[in-house]
């Protein structure tokens, strides 16, 4: 009888300790994934920028390591299963509320962004952050936890570092699960805010079956936390995250493993993509109309700094690297016909979002080729001359940093034609163009001659780097030159491009693959603006 009493002992001592392990593994699991999904939950509305990535990973950091102290004080004062397992479910609950309490806020940081409101983006920044303090220090308490659960007996405690190795090893493998579930699987399926969601689920298991295991009447104490977290949802998840534009319905709405994704229509008949924080409109389209006197129109000008007399047909292909939904893609098919266009887009939704609702397609783009991939690793794949690289890249206020240095544009330069130019879309504001002057330095490293040119009405300059000495002046003569049958959106945009020309003034400061502090560059620009009463200036105009 001693002996059965004793194995039964060992198999329910073997028993619990797989139940502990799989609970550590679940919590390291979900601490990564919710790291990762804040960096999404906050990128919808605040972009994903380092300074943003720099707040998520540092005050996870701040709150993991108050978990591990508190933890570890913890466990010595309650070493029970039942207070383990509670602690899970209560960062459950508190990690399922993150994304419906932030919803509104991040609502209003959304309205807030198109008025320009610094003050209340920040706000809503702060808040969102401050929602994970709470669930990701109770997640920080279960390594340290499991550890004192884990020391049972003499032996167990002999083997003190065998057994806190294996438990920060189980941890580890699930962060490690974490980092790739969310990003690969459960956001581009089922979006960021079920994402939560599907990961207090699963906290929520594991806690309310050991949980049951231990003391049922614990278990069912818990039931009211999915009950609460239901009713909110339904009541909170209702309707777009970013509203639409007065006078405008939205399409479609959505999320890929890369963007928030939205399409808009106007009374009108314009269609808009806007992607993420909305502050941007990537792609513009209308059934009758092919140019908007926007940026796109200023890829067109691109070959026509080249000595005169240059025409039309001299242009061969082209190269699109930011292809979002083919606006410009479809104004060269309407200049050029089906000439080749490589159209390169990281995020394979974006080009379905084209083909479905701007008609990126070959019947209406009949030379377009479409590559999902990243810009730079891509074009070095492809072999064919280009007349033109047009780099529209631009995520607002943000290019992305290796689109901008001198080995990329050595690259670019690889893939052009003896006339070949490469055009850059780059932000800047009225009174701070260290960007457009840094990018106008690197691009003289490897091309002979630069051009600008300031969007009307924007915070946009296209730079045109071209494969031979030039002048801007060429741009006026080779507008002269064009014959009566010249298209009448070639036309207009050469004009419109010709206008807007302005002075390029390089600075000291070139990007290189080893160093290229583009993001610093742009946090500094969009403070100047900040400061220098820039909120006023767009509530005003």
């Amino acid at each position: 009888m001693i002996g059965l009493r004793f194995v039964w002992s060992n198999a329910a001592l073997q028993n619990t300790r797989r139940n502990l392990y799989l609970a550590v593994f679940v919590g390291g699991l979900a601490t990564l994934a919710i790291e990762l999904s804040a960096s999404r939950l906050l990128g919808n509305v605040f972009g994903t920028s380092n300074l943003v990535w720099a707040n998520v990973i540092g005050l996870i950091l701040l709150y993991l390591t108050a978990g591990y102290f508190l933890g570890g004080r913890w466990a010595d004062r309650s070493p029970y299963f039942l207070t383990f397992y509670r602690i899970i479910a209560w960062a459950a609950f508190l990690s399922a509320l993150i994304p419906l309490i932030s919803r509104p806020v991040l609502r209003t940081a959304a309205v807030a962004f198109v008025g320009a409101q610094a003050g209340l983006v920040l706000g809503s920044f702060v808040s969102v952050i401050v929602l994970f303090a709470i669930p990701v220090t109770l997640l920080g308490t279960l390594s340290p936890f499991a550890i004192r659960l884990a020391m049972q007996s003499e032996s167990d405690i002999l083997a003190a570092g065998r057994i806190s190795g294996r438990i920060y090893a189980i941890s580890t493998l699930g962060s490690l699960a974490g980092t790739f579930l969310p990003v690969l699987i459960l956001i581009p399926m089922i979006g960021t805010f079920a994402t939560f969601l599907t990961l207090s689920a699963l906290l929520y298991i594991v806690a309310f079956v050991n949980l049951w295991l231990e003391r049922p009447a614990y278990a069912l104490r818990t039931l009211w936390m999915p009950v609460v977290i239901a009713m909110l949802a339904l009541l909170v998840l209702g309707g777009p995250l970013r509203p639409a534009q007065a006078n405008a319905t939205i399409l479609y709405e959505g999320e890929s493993a890369y963007n928030y994704i939205q399409v808009q229509e106007d009374s009108n008949g314009y269609r808009y993509l806007y992607l993420n924080d909305g502050q941007g409109i990537h792609s513009q389209w209308h059934p009758d109309i092919y140019t908007y006197r926007r940026t796109w129109s200023f890829f067109l000008t691109a070959p026509y700094f080249n000595n005169p007399p240059y025409q039309p047909e001299q242009v061969q292909s082209l190269a699109i690297i930011g292809l979002a939904a083919g606006t410009i893609a479809r104004q060269y098919a309407t200049v050029y016909g089906d000439i080749p266009i490589d159209g390169i887009e990281i995020d394979p939704e974006i080009i379905q979002v084209g083909e479905d609702y701007f008609e990126m397609n070959r019947e209406h783009i009949p030379g377009l080729t479409t590559y999902a991939e990243d810009g730079r690793y891509i074009l070095n794949q492809l072999e064919r001359p280009y007349s033109v690289v047009a780099i529209d890249a631009y995520r607002p206020p943000y290019i992305p940093w290796h689109l901008t240095t001198v080995e990329f544009f050595r690259e670019v330069q690889s893939h052009l034609l003896p006339d070949g130019v490469a055009a850059i879309n780059v932000g800047r504001t009225d009174t701070d163009r260290r960007l457009v002057d840094a990018l106008t330095a690197t691009l003289l490293q490897v091309f002979p001659s630069v051009h600008a040119m300031d969007v009307p009405y924007s915070f946009n300059t296209i730079l045109v780097a071209t494969n031979m000495p030039t002048d801007s002046a060429n741009l006026a003569v080779n507008v002269n030159s064009l014959s009566d049958s010249t298209a009448p959106i070639l036309r207009d945009a050469l004009v419109l491009g010709e206008n807007s020309l302005v002075t390029t003034s390089p600075s000291d400061l070139v990007f290189t693959d080893d160093h290229a502090p583009v993001e610093n560059l742009v946090d500094s620009l969009v403070l100047n603006f900040l400061m220098s009463g820039g909120v006023d200036q767009l509530d005003g105009g």
